[in-house]
């Protein structure tokens, strides 16, 4: 057996042919910081809002989903370029670039002096999202085995869950904590920022270091930029890749929503109650940081799971207990931690499985050398649906409730969960087990 062929296992997760354990560690560590950094704008925007801009609470909900409803704008139009970059150029590279930018926004948000200049950081924090996202999202499909890629999708996700949860844990609080010690409200806001975006930059470094060189497929099997261009969406004729697109339109919309709105929900509700805007903030953080919680948790028992039966049946699960989750937001009155407990837990149960499916479908159907326009594709379908469902829920939010962006999840949830048995039903099962090579 060449080195090439070499079949390497991380604990219990079989790797594909060539993939290191060191190469699969990067993985996992890119993984952890990757969505936190991502998802810390929702925290660190929230807390500009108030405490650097002070902008009133009523209009903060639109306010939010057009900040969201913008960066979709640009990753809509980026996602399937950095899908073609990524079949080309590498993996590494495109991912490294993805946190250096994300550093960029983390140090240019806090000196915006208007909502003019949190739209214009919103495209270098958007050419971050592209690029960590489709990378990630590409390694991910990369390195397991199949009969091990629910397995690596969840450690994934648990990974990624517990880097949502200290990173914005941490960081949410740690504006609180500087006031505490002296520094003004602004100053704090500065320091927070600034250590996130020395975060990324080390984390650019090492992913850049430690994970495969090149692509996974020789020379001649790589397909032209026009041929990449249009792969991604050709792919969707296969309806279980279609299904899958259609997952990542809600999986990260929920995604979206939980980080956008419950942060702000948690937040204004601290306000309306006397706190101040850096006590308000981690309140809202605290309520985002159970959901995340949940998802760790729940993430390990649901990977494996889903390795045993065929993934669409799997997706439909998934959009089942979604649905659960965001549709019994509609009682939660007291959006605190001590009285939200029950409904974080179910939010992110429901979130992180439509995410583990979601993957693992498009994972085990994407042909190996346009893995990185399908996914480019993919992100597409997600970015359109952060596009849409935070455009109209911030618009719910503020007109009708809070909890109305989670009700307009739940329903979509529904749909696609219709849609799961239709698919399963019109095609053979696809158990993962049976379609193992190695």
């Amino acid at each position: 057996m060449s080195d090439l062929d070499r079949l390497y296992r991380l604990g219990p997760i079989h790797l594909a042919p060539s993939v290191t354990r060191m190469q699969a560690a990067t993985l996992l560590f890119g993984a952890f910081f990757s969505i936190g950094l991502m998802t810390f704008i929702a925290v660190g925007q929230t807390y500009i809002l108030n405490a650097h801009l002070g902008i009133p609470t009523d209009v903060q909900g639109t306010i939010s989903g057009d900040l969201v409803f913008w960066t979709e704008i640009i990753t809509l139009a980026l996602f399937i370029p950095a899908g073609i970059l990524v079949d080309r150029v590498g993996r590494r590279l495109i991912f490294a670039i993805g946190f250096l930018l994300l550093a960029v926004t983390y140090v240019l948000y806090p000196m915006a002096g208007s909502i003019d200049d949190l739209y214009l950081y919103r495209i270098i924090y958007a050419l971050g999202v592209v690029t960590v996202a489709t990378a990630l999202s590409t390694v991910m499909a990369d390195y397991p085995a199949e009969r091990s890629r629910g397995k690596l999708v969840a450690t994934v996700g648990v990974l990624s869950g517990l880097g949502i949860v200290v990173i914005n844990q941490f960081f949410g609080g740690l504006p609180k904590t500087l006031t505490a010690d002296g520094l003004d409200g602004i100053q704090a806001g500065y320091v927070t920022h600034y250590i996130v975006a020395g975060i990324a930059v080390v984390v650019a470094v090492l992913v850049w270091l430690g994970l495969q060189k090149g692509t996974p497929i020789h020379h001649e099997e790589r397909l032209s930029v026009r041929d990449l261009f249009v792969s991604g969406f050709a792919q969707a004729r296969n309806p279980r890749i279609l299904l899958a697109y259609l997952a990542a339109f809600i999986a990260r919309g929920d995604q979206s929503v939980n980080a956008v709105f419950l942060i702000l929900w948690g937040t204004t509700a601290g306000l309306a109650v006397g706190m101040d805007s850096a006590e308000a903030v981690k309140n809202g953080t605290l309520i985002f940081v159970l959901a995340q919680v949940a998802a760790l948790v729940w993430a390990p028992i649901m990977g494996p799971f889903m390795d045993r039966m065929d993934r669409v049946t799997g997706l439909a699960l998934s959009m089942a207990l979604a649905a659960v989750g965001n549709l019994a937001v509609i009682w939660m009155a007291d959006p605190t931690p001590g009285s939200a407990w029950l409904f974080c837990v179910l939010l992110g149960i429901g979130q992180i499985s439509v995410y583990l499916a979601s993957q693992s479908l498009v994972g085990q159907e994407a042909p190996l050398n346009k893995r990185g326009s399908v996914m480019g594709a993919f992100n597409v379908a997600g970015a359109i649906g952060i596009l849409i469902i935070t455009a109209i829920g911030g618009r719910l939010f503020d007109g009708v409730a809070p909890y109305a962006p989670f009700v307009l999840v739940g329903a979509v949830n529904v749909l696609l969960l219709a849609l799961c048995v239709v698919v399963r039903l019109s095609g053979p099962a696809k158990p993962a087990a049976a379609l193992e090579k190695v």
